[in-house]
């Protein structure tokens, strides 16, 4: 949630690349949806059990161009992902719970992404990664973990999402759970719950 959409970014991919976005849509239903069965390559990469260089041969080769090229593999996601930035609002709101006391913690489905480490580890703790942990959300387990590495009960925390089923799974084992649209709603969201929390961002 640190970021700006990644819906955002694969738009800005496929019109530069020339995607035919129905291909892009077809692979990620299969691959990612509720119905998507464990294990699509979507899964295995967030878990670490396949390698980015495995994952990009097998979704280039899911999708075409509107002129029918070849999907070149090589750096395809970094180029799908180039167009993700650091969202300010939610460093801010990240920043200022810590500095009300708020332990602020990462859970995150990685597809090999790069992490500014040295920002997130002075501001978040503890950072879990799916895979650095070879688990990965909706599932308990990797709720369970980042509930042990907090030492603490899983209604003591709080959970923000933007994908549903992400939200569902935390849940589903005890989180208070938020789904997140933009840092505004998320910011109130938690300002109910965090009454010292100004609803809005403090003017710069």
């Amino acid at each position: 949630m640190l970021t700006g959409p990644v819906r955002d970014s694969i738009a800005a991919w496929i019109e530069a690349d020339g995607i035919d976005p129905a291909s892009v849509s077809r692979t990620l239903k299969a691959w990612l949806s509720r119905g998507a069965p464990d294990g699509t390559p979507i899964h295995r990469l967030e878990t670490g059990e396949l390698s980015v260089e495995e994952f990009v041969e097998l979704f280039a080769a899911e999708l075409a161009t509107v002129d029918e090229r070849l999907v070149d593999p090589v750096s395809l996601l970094g180029r799908l992902f180039a167009a993700m930035r650091p969202d300010p609002a939610m460093f801010a709101l990240a920043e200022e719970l810590r500095n009300l006391g708020v332990r602020v913690a990462l859970l995150s489905n990685s597809w090999g992404n790069t992490y500014p480490r040295e920002r997130i580890d002075a501001l978040l703790d503890p950072i879990v990664i799916s895979g650095e942990v070879g688990l990965r959300k909706p599932h308990a387990p990797i709720y369970e973990l980042i509930l042990d590495r907090l030492e603490l009960t899983a209604e003591r925390v709080v959970f923000v999402d933007d994908a549903e089923p992400n939200v569902l799974g935390a849940r589903a084992v005890g989180m208070w759970a938020l789904l997140h649209t933009h840092a505004a709603s998320t910011r109130e969201a938690l300002a109910v719950l965090v009454p010292d929390l100004p609803r809005q961002l403090p003017a710069a």
